[in-house]
């Protein structure tokens, strides 16, 4: 299980978009195989970036609002958001190397 907090369509404006620092969000749901490769992997990114960068994950089964609200089609999804804004998205697993860079990108370290 996640050591991650979840999100979900009740605290979602306020856990992300009113965030003072970015967010990155894990679109996710228990069936997904993907999904469980990339758990890992964000899991040691929120341990790298704390205090720089709110990670969190969100199940799209229980939780359809919010990912129609943002379009998510395909799971994992992940989503930075800077100050209530989507800067970024990475869909598919992708290795931490590739996310590291995604998020250096759009937040810096």
């Amino acid at each position: 299980m996640s050591n991650l907090p979840a999100f979900d369509d009740n605290n979602f404006e306020q856990e992300v978009l009113k965030s003072n620092i970015p967010v990155v969000v894990d679109f996710w749901a228990e069936w997904c195989g993907p999904c469980r490769m990339v758990a890992p992997i964000v899991e040691e990114l929120s341990e790298e970036y704390t205090g720089k960068i709110k990670f969190g994950k969100l199940d799209v089964d229980s939780n359809p609002g919010t990912a129609s609200r943002f379009g998510i089609r395909s799971i994992p999804t992940l989503l930075i958001f800077k100050a209530g804004e989507e800067v970024g998205r990475l869909i598919g697993a992708k290795p931490k190397s590739q996310l590291v860079k995604e998020l250096e990108t759009h937040i810096g370290g």
